[in-house]
């Protein structure tokens, strides 16, 4: 087999000398030439490595160890390179040298005796077993370091590297030292061996030495230098590979680098390793407590550290690191630093905030105070030892106290002095909000509402521009205005109740008409609290509404003082007082009172109730709650499908009070189901007072089974259904009306309006809805309502409490929650009094659809709404009902104090006294009053109670009977609220809806066959029982009981004719009853209400109804209507006119008359009773036929402009006019709008255009200016609020219009008013192209007014005046001069200087405002027009400066010395004032327009 054989490559090795200077220190000095140096660096380049002392002065043992083996040179080992051609070579470096005997300072004896020259030129060198040199401490210590033999123990030298030192060595000579190199030169060129010059120490070098030994070099043939430094690592290996390259023949000259150059590389590549070092360090180093020797065992396989380490060495490695740890820790310690200085200020704030305590110490003294507070160790933490830096305490991190030796550093001083400035500044901000907020409280122009843009210039000041910011003040002025509107509008809320007795006979509902509105607003137009309001006018007419709201529907959510209202407040005190077992039962339900509670039960077996259930629950809202007209409505449900007499399916538990049931079934079974549970729960209630089960509302529901619906079995399963819902009273749903109980197809309208049901039906178990049963009015002697003002300043607790303390108050059983029982002696017998607490607002509901025997009113006697609104109450009770009046008043001193409590104890007593009611008045710090104070006005209601009772019962009967459309009843029951059905407008036309649920059967009707139906009128038992079924079913009304008699027939198709002949008559048609006329014999214990609802022929007499009034003395009253009434349009049954007469039946009669209302009684009730009659039901476009036709004929009686509406003569002439106005014919034609005057349609020569066009010199006053100027100062300087009060935009615009066409317009002919042509005069000179007061004077003016010196202020102000131009400079002087006329009357106008110059100086001098400094500078331009008002003697007229007069401005003696100067000037005169004042000459027209004045005047 052959195989290819390659050609040995041998790596060439070079054997090298390194020679040089050697010897004893006399020959070489204190220190070698670095040839040693040479060698380490050469061969062991690392920087660990390399060792700058290598001694040549040895011991003898030393000297004949191993490593120099008693020879003179130095074997420095084999070093492997690859040249610059990348031929890998080795080289065996040794060095000679001349070791000294270290006791006798001379050469040591070696094999060899020949001087150092020879010996270094030798070419043959042999030592025995001789080991590499490290270092001097290799020397005795060869054992531990690495021993390598010299190879062969012989070496033959190759070439030589002959080194000369260019450094400064001490006590050597250069040129000695370059002579020896010369000869030893001489000795080794004989070896025929290549030679190189090796400089170094050249980073010590000498220029000239270095220059020297160049130019030896020079001197020899072929000479190469190379400059190294072996301590820098320059060009050490370019030495030794350059001799390498001259050894070698076949290699390429080495390229010689210079020394400088070199060492810029090596720098070069120093740095980068020192900076990939740093990178790793930080890296790898992140807390300052890290270690060097676990840190550089991390680094030990990373290139940057090897790299550094390799150049730079592990010393330098190690300081770099140092350097970085401390680098470390001093960030760390700033990082503390900080974090302790940005918590100094939060210790400051904390423990010093008060500037008082700190504002004169110093940080010393400071230091120590805090060290006195009790929190000082929560922020500070005494060290032991200090500074705190350059302790372990830098490395504590939990506890974050700040080291007190801290507040010794200068930071902390100046962190002291800024908390002080801070504290200083916060109190001069503190300061400036303060004055801030004075400002605008007592500022009168700023009002509600008013814009921050239109309030600004009045109230800022450059104090407050400088040190609070415009969010700051911003915000004050936001919380300032949310309070005084806030404030205004309780104002206004108490003046709306004020005006109770306004709303009240207003009849409004809930649609108002602008006729009403209007009134309100004409009404209350003067009130200063009206007026308030004027910028919110939006959010007022929201307030009306919302009180219009309150009287057409008064609720205690929707009372004014809710949540504070009256009735809460008393069926909180009556509940806590008797706590019922319903109560207790429902106490744990009603978890929420703002949410209202509706309990369902859901009553149907195999699934039904719980399908329903879960298909309801499913519509509410994720909290059980449903929506009900906007309301949320908590919905518990109880599906129950077992026995109901267990207590699992019991409809009522202690937590679950019923107020509903529904009913399903879908089969026979299920329906008996139903029936059966109903039975059984109404037996299981029997004989309990709470039986309320019996009359639960009910629903019954067929639910279709899936599948089968139609056919037979669905059919008569309606039947059956229908039969039971009649049999039980309650509603029947069936599917094709109710549209629900399809499977899950529930239709959620029904299920609403079966909640809205139930919610009706709960309703009706409240104190104005509910009446008690015949058994507890037989039992109630009396029924007292006690009404109550909601807001009033007095604790409803105080009022009630003697009645609640009472040994004889019960609970009423009644269910009402605001009444009470009482059992007091009222004369020789006990009587038990049913007595009723409510608010005004729901008592005013009671006094025509309740049997009320008298009211106890209480008004508080320092607040004017609580007796507006008792006397709103009284005007529509009859005055029948005692009345006891109570004024609450805070005790004799107040009474005679306070005018307003005087006044209204006042007129409280004189109410009473025209009403013959009952008075007292009760003081409020008066502990408690005794119900003993009552026991008069009990005794008068006794004495009247008969006469009320059989009053009541007839206003039933006439209600009861008015069934049919023609019927027109009055539009209210005692309040707005009864007179919901009404329409009000033409939109509302739907009728009142009906409840599912009704408790009450049917109400029976008549008969259409009248024949059927007989009695005998002389039968007044018989009439008596029908009014009693009458009571127990209209209205839930009953009437006392009466002993029954036998009953007595009568022809009812005679005596109640008149309601066919009504139903004739037509659907359309309404009849107004009028008052009856007392006649002789009256009796005031008789009284009955007339049947005056009720239509019958007018040619008829005939008795309507006879009742008994007491059975024990056997009288009949007996009420007849006759046909000579006429109708007064006012609608009102209680007012109308009717005669008595006798029955001719043989028995006497007591003739009486009808009750009237307290305000025919009254002069101080009624006090709108005019707007009553002046409107109808809705507005003027929403009349009856009756009324319109009454109209009609008014109008056809009385004609003529002197012709007089009888219904208005003795109204006062404003309110005449607003009725005229209202009554106006909406068919009169309209006038043709008035074009408005715009700039868009109007362009005018004269407004808008320059100055200089519209004056000349014989002319320097625009005409228009001065037309303007003579009239206001010949009408308008007493005018209040001149140029502040806006004139009318329109009329402005007008009046300059006409001008533009005409400049000979006479203002007085035109009737312009004040305001407005002082507006158009403003306009003038704001339409102007430029302002008055040139832009480039006003910088000078405001320079001038920075003089502090008020009399060069003055004069320099003079001075920039005279620089005006002439044109403005005259008009400027006109104007001003007027101004100041019109400041002179003040005291009658309210126009001060300041007041004119705050309303002027925008006109006259127009800034932009879009630069802060115009803002800043607003004061200052008020403040120089305001100045020059003031002195216009001194700037115009050549006067001395005036100071401020003592006297008022106003007056003669601060008149008399500036008035001569003003002018008025002539309509045929000069309009310029001129330059020396004469007397003021009187206008033409003065005389003529102040007699106009003085006349309108006392109009």
């Amino acid at each position: 087999m052959m195989m290819a054989r390659k050609q040995d490559v041998r790596i060439p090795t070079y054997n090298i000398s390194v020679v040089g200077l050697s010897g004893t220190e006399k020959e070489k000095g204190q220190c070698g030439i670095g040839k040693s140096c040479l060698c380490n660096r050469f061969v062991r380049p690392s920087a660990d490595e390399f060792h700058l002392d290598h001694t040549s002065v040895l011991s003898t043992s030393d000297f004949g160890g191993r490593v120099v083996n008693n020879d003179h040179f130095l074997y420095w080992g084999e070093v492997s390179r690859s040249l610059e051609d990348c031929v890998e070579c080795k080289m065996h470096i040794v060095e000679q040298t001349e070791f000294i005997d270290d006791q006798t300072f001379q050469p040591h004896r070696s094999t060899a005796l020949q001087p150092y020259i020879k010996r270094a030129a030798a070419t043959k060198l042999a030592s025995a077993e001789k080991l590499m040199y490290f270092c001097t401490d290799q020397l005795g210590l060869e054992q531990d370091f690495e021993q390598k033999q010299m190879p062969d123990g012989k070496l033959l030298v190759d070439g030589f590297l002959l080194g000369i030192d260019v450094s400064r060595g001490m006590n050597r000579n250069f040129d000695d030292q370059l002579k020896f190199v010369s000869n030893l030169y001489n000795q080794l060129a004989k070896t025929k061996k290549p030679i190189v010059v090796v400089l170094t120490k050249c980073d010590e070098g000498v220029e000239r030495y270095i220059r020297d030994a160049h130019t030896f070099a020079l001197s020899k043939k072929n000479l190469q230098v190379v400059e190294t430094s072996a301590r820098s690592n320059v060009n050490v290996d370019l030495a030794f590979s350059t001799l390498v390259q001259l050894i070698d023949k076949s290699r390429g000259k080495t390229k010689i680098i210079p020394y400088f150059e070199a060492l810029k590389q090596q720098s070069q590549q120093i740095a980068t390793a020192k900076d990939k070092y740093e990178w790793l360090v930080s890296r790898i180093v992140k807390n300052h407590n890290e270690n060097w020797l676990s840190v550089s065992r991390k680094m030990q396989a990373s290139p940057e550290y090897q790299d550094y380490v390799y150049l730079e060495g592990t010393q330098k490695a190690k300081k770099l690191f140092l350097q970085h740890i401390h680098r470390l820790k001093h960030e760390h310690i700033e990082r503390r630093r900080k974090l302790y200085l940005a918590a100094l200020p939060l210790a400051f704030e904390a423990l010093i905030p008060n500037l008082d305590e700190v504002d004169h110490l110093s940080c010393i003294k400071a230091k120590k105070l805090l060290e006195t507070k009790p929190e000082f160790l929560k922020w500070f933490v005494v060290l032991e030892e200090t500074p705190w830096d350059a302790t372990s305490h830098i490395d504590n991190m939990e506890n974050e106290r700040i080291p007190f030796d801290l507040m010794d550093t200068v930071p902390a001083e100046q962190l002291y002095e800024t908390h002080l400035e801070k504290l200083r500044n916060e109190r001069k901000r503190a300061e400036m909000r303060r004055a801030f907020k004075e400002n605008l409280e007592t500022s009168p122009f700023i009002t509600p509402g008013k814009p921050w843009e239109e309030a600004r210039s009045f109230i800022m000041n450059e104090d407050f521009y400088q040190w609070l910011e415009e969010s700051v003040y911003m915000d004050i002025y936001g919380k300032h205005q949310k309070q005084i509107i806030d404030r205004a509008k309780e104002e206004f809320q108490e003046l709306l109740l004020e005006y109770s007795e306004l709303f009240y006979e207003l009849e409004l509902d809930a649609k108002p008409s602008k006729e009403k509105m209007g009134v309100i607003q004409d009404v209350l137009g003067e009130e200063q609290r009206f007026k308030a309001l004027q910028k919110l006018q939006a959010e007022r007419d929201a307030l009306i509404l919302k009180h219009i709201h309150f009287v057409y529907h008064p609720t205690k959510e929707t009372c004014p003082s809710c949540p504070a209202c009256v009735d809460a407040k008393i069926e909180h005190l009556i509940s806590s007082r008797f706590i019922r077992p319903s109560d207790r039962n429902q106490k744990n339900s009603l978890s929420d009172p703002n949410i209202d509670r509706i309990n369902l039960v859901i009553l149907g077996k195999d699934g039904l109730a719980r399908e329903l259930a879960n298909e309801i629950r499913a519509l509410c809202t994720n909290d059980d709650k449903y929506v009900i007209d906007g309301k949320m409505y908590e919905l518990s449900l109880r599906p129950i499908e077992g026995n109901v007499r267990l207590p699992v399916n019991s409809f009522q538990t202690p937590t679950f009070q019923p107020h509903g049931c529904l009913c399903l079934y879908n089969s026979k079974e299920s329906l008996s189901y139903v029936v059966e549970s109903i039975e059984k729960s109404r037996e299981s209630t029997l004989g309990r007072r709470d039986n309320h089960l019996v009359h639960l509302p009910l629903t019954l529901i067929l639910v279709n089974k899936r599948g089968d619906t139609s056919g037979e079995t669905l059919h008569s399963l309606i039947q059956q259904g229908q039969q039971i819902a009649s049999k039980l009273q309650c509603v029947f749903l069936d599917p094709a009306s109710a549209g629900i109980g399809y499977g899950r197809n529930i239709n959620e309208k029904q299920i609403s309006q079966v909640l809205k049901g139930l919610l009706d039906s709960k309703r009706n178990l409240n104190l104005v809805s509910s009446t008690a049963s015949i058994k507890d009015l037989a039992d109630v002697d009396l029924r007292i309502v006690m009404c109550l003002m909601c807001g009033d300043p007095f604790s409803a607790d105080d009022i009630l409490s003697p009645v609640l303390q009472s040994q004889t108050c019960k609970s009423s059983h009644c269910g009402s929650s605001n009444s009470v029982l009482l059992e007091l002696p009222i004369g020789l017998h006990k009587k038990r009094i049913e007595l009723s607490v409510l608010s005004y607002h729901s008592s005013f509901s009671i006094r025509k659809s309740r049997l009320v025997h008298g009211y106890i009113v209480f008004y508080s006697a320092k607040r004017k709404a609580s007796l507006a609104m008792l006397r709103a109450f009284l005007c529509e009770v009859q005055d029948i009902i005692p009345i006891q009046l109570v004024a609450l008043t805070d005790g004799a001193i107040d009474v005679l104090d306070n005018d307003l409590s005087r006044e209204q104890l006042t007129e409280g007593e004189e109410i009473a006294q025209e009403i013959d009611g009952r008075f007292t008045s009760i003081p409020c710090s008066q502990p408690q009053h005794k119900l003993e104070l009552f026991h008069p006005f009990f005794k008068d209601v006794v004495e009247k109670k008969n006469i009320i009772e059989a009053t009541h019962m007839y206003d039933n009967v006439a209600e009861a009977c008015s069934t049919t459309e023609e019927v027109f009843n009055s539009p209210r029951a005692g309040s707005p609220l009864c007179n919901s059905n009404l329409q009000d407008s033409e939109e509302d036309v739907e009728p009142p809806s009906y409840h599912l649920f009704r408790e009450d059967a049917t109400l029976p009707s008549l008969s259409k066959d009248h024949s059927k139906f007989s009695m005998e009128l002389e039968g007044n038992d018989g009439l008596s029982f029908i009014m009693s079924n009458f009571e127990s079913k209209l209205n839930n009304k009953v009437p006392p009981p009466v002993k029954p008699k036998p009953p007595v027939h009568f022809d009812i198709t005679k005596d109640l004719s008149y309601l066919d002949q009504g139903h004739r008559e037509g659907q359309r048609k309404s009849v107004s009853s009028s008052p009856w006329m007392p006649q002789d014999g009256f009796d005031p214990s008789d009284y009955a209400e007339p049947m005056d609802a009720v239509v019958k022929p007018r040619n008829e007499e005939e008795n309507i109804y006879s009742v008994p009034h007491d059975s024990t003395q056997g009288k009949i009253i007996t009420i007849r209507n006759i046909n000579k009434a006429q109708s007064n349009g006012s609608g009102n049954g209680s007012d109308s006119e009717m005669d008595t007469s006798s029955l001719e039946r043989g028995r006497k009669v007591s003739a009486v008359s009808k009750p009237v209302l307290y305000r025919t009684r009254c002069t101080r009730l009624g006090r709108f009773a005019s707007y009553r009659t002046s409107f109808s039901v809705g507005s003027d476009d929403e009349l009856g036929p009756i009324r319109k036709k009454e109209e009609d004929q008014a109008s056809q009686g009385y004609k003529g402009d002197n012709a007089v509406i009888p219904y208005e003569t003795d109204e006062d002439p404003r309110r005449r006019n607003i009725l005229r106005s209202l009554r106006r014919n909406t068919k009169k034609p309209k006038p043709k709008p008035r074009p408005s005057i715009t700039k868009a349609t109007w362009e005018s020569n004269y407004f808008g255009v320059p100055l200089t066009t519209v004056v000349t010199p014989e002319k320097p006053i625009p005409i228009f200016i001065e037309r303007c100027i003579e009239y206001i100062e010949a009408t308008g300087l007493s005018t209040e609020g001149i140029y502040r009060v806006s004139g009318n935009k329109s009329e402005m615009e007008s009046l300059q219009r006409q001008f533009d066409q005409d400049h000979n317009l006479d203002l007085a002919e035109k009737d312009f008013t004040v305001n407005t042509v002082a507006g158009a005069m403003k306009s003038f000179f704001s339409e102007l192209p430029d302002p008055l007061v040139p832009y480039s004077m006003q910088i000078d003016l405001v320079e001038a007014h920075k003089i502090n010196d008020k009399e060069q202020k003055l004069h320099a102000l003079k001075e920039v005046l005279k620089k005006f131009p002439k044109e403005n400079h005259e008009v400027f002087k006109y104007v001003i001069s007027h101004l100041n006329k019109v400041s002179h009357n003040n005291k009658v106008n309210l126009m001060t200087s300041e007041n004119l110059s705050i309303c002027f100086w925008p006109t006259l001098m127009r800034p932009d405002f879009s630069s802060m400094d115009a803002l800043t500078a607003t004061r200052s331009y008020q403040t120089i027009i305001e100045l020059f008002i003031q002195q216009c003697p001194f700037f115009f007229y050549n006067r001395p400066i005036s100071e401020p007069p003592g006297a008022a401005p106003g007056s003669p003696s601060a008149m008399a010395p500036t008035v001569p100067f003003l002018t008025s000037t002539p309509a045929t005169g000069q309009p310029s004032p001129p330059q020396s004042p004469p007397p003021t000459p009187q206008s033409p027209m003065q005389p003529l327009l102040s007699s106009q004045l003085q006349a309108e005047h006392t109009l």
